[in-house]
């Protein structure tokens, strides 16, 4: 960590050998008759295949960032360090035009009664600490489709429940 290879050199050629990911039942009662409705299978089939590719991509990239947010979000880490290691990271795997693929939005990285949407500015030395409980959020996008996920950091035991 973090990854060295772009996301083209991991996955050359054929954009069908993109992980394809974990397919999960819808759980709501009024959603799973479309899970097995065949009109909505038929229609799913014939979406635009780059769409399928564009998301593939950007899910990738977004899963090995996240991995590597992970790996290096500990206490005594500067938050602004944390953003921009994964920005960093993001833009290397991608290696592409900025505006057709990249970055979604700002790296969210919200501590403690910040519920959401702060992201830490270049000279703020706030630097993440055991009791902190931190809302990390960022998103990836090939062409405009965007994959985008949060997540909760606590190292005390006690906050395990949020």
């Amino acid at each position: 960590m973090p990854p060295t290879k772009t996301i083209y050199e991991q996955f050359p050629g054929d954009p069908s050998t993109y992980p394809k990911g974990l397919r999960v039942e819808y759980h709501q009662e009024n959603l799973l008759s479309r899970a097995h409705d065949q009109t909505m299978l038929k229609k799913d089939e014939y979406m635009d295949m780059q769409k399928i590719y564009d998301f593939r991509r950007a899910a990738e990239v977004h899963r090995q960032v996240r991995q590597y947010a992970q790996s290096i979000c500990r206490p005594g880490i500067k938050l602004v360090d944390l953003c921009k290691n994964m920005e960093a990271t993001l833009q290397h795997l991608i290696q592409g035009d900025k505006t057709l693929q990249g970055q979604a939005f700002p790296t969210g990285c919200s501590l403690n009664h910040v519920a959401a949407h702060y992201t830490p500015n270049y000279g703020d030395d706030t630097v993440l600490q055991y009791d902190d409980v931190c809302k990390m959020d960022f998103g990836t996008h090939f062409n405009g489709y965007l994959i985008d996920s949060a997540w909760t950091v606590a190292f005390n035991p006690k906050y395990e429940n949020l």
